[in-house]
């Protein structure tokens, strides 16, 4: 059975001190419903925040990482240093890495391969513009967006693979799209697992929404049959309204 899960994606915020007073205050909120808790804060504070939840129910993730084991990638971060900190799930295909870095569904799918060979579970995201939208466009743009970055996978890799589905002109904008709306693009995205893994595999996975996921709309997008939870943006920065949606289920 699929699980509930709510994942807190930091982004470029927090420091070291913020990171403490953030944990901190987390570890103070009180859990009453059963979702998975996740945070992904920056590179420089993953080992501090998995020290410091190591006996909490919250799992630390990865925001990204390289494709390659090791190597001559100045910058980057490879699936091996991740799971040397404890690390052992990352986002990959976050729109802004789409946008801002042109990272490709291609080099997307070689960076699936490498975390699922690492056993590293992955966050995969993926979602349209505001014209795609408009122009009716965007189950077809989510549907090449999975296929050419996981419909190479086998049917059991999917055990280790959440996905995460962010209407792009619903994130930091304040906009969000209706309950009804990410229903439907849930639905369209389980039914599309379906066609090629079957309903036993589709029905398997959890599939987040990622899109300006408040508070005051949390539970009325996790009532909905197929969105299992959501990745948080700017609500996250916030111990209590963070905890307000993991309890929304």
């Amino acid at each position: 059975m699929r699980k509930n899960i709510v994942a807190g994606n930091w982004k470029m915020n927090n420091g070291l001190i913020q990171t403490k007073t953030l944990i901190t205050e987390l570890k103070q909120q009180k859990q009453t419903s059963d979702a998975e808790v996740m945070i992904a804060p920056s590179f420089t504070n993953l080992w501090h925040a998995f020290e410091e939840t190591r006996q909490y129910p919250i799992e630390v993730v990865a925001q990204n990482m390289h494709f390659s084991d090791d190597g001559a990638y100045t910058g980057e971060i490879s699936a091996g240093m991740l799971k040397s900190i404890g690390i052992s799930t990352v986002i990959l295909g976050h729109s802004e890495r789409r946008t801002y870095y042109n990272e490709t569904d291609e080099a997307l799918a070689k960076k699936v391969d490498t975390a699922l060979s690492q056993e590293i579970r992955v966050i995969f995201c993926f979602g349209e513009e505001l014209a795609d939208r408009k122009s009716g466009k965007h189950e077809s743009i989510v549907e090449n967006q999975i296929k050419k970055g996981l419909f190479h996978l086998k049917a059991d890799a999917f055990k280790d693979v959440i996905l995460a589905y962010e209407p792009v002109w619903a994130i930091g904008t304040g906009e969000t799209a209706s309950p009804e709306q990410a229903q439907d693009m849930h639905a369209f995205i389980r039914k599309t697992l379906a066609n090629k893994y079957g309903q036993e595999v589709a029905n398997s996975v959890s599939i987040l929404y990622g899109g300006s996921v408040k508070p005051n709309n949390a539970k009325e997008i996790f009532s909905k049959t197929d969105v299992d939870g959501g990745l948080i943006g700017g609500a996250a920065l916030n111990a209590e309204d963070f905890y307000a949606i993991v309890n929304a289920f």
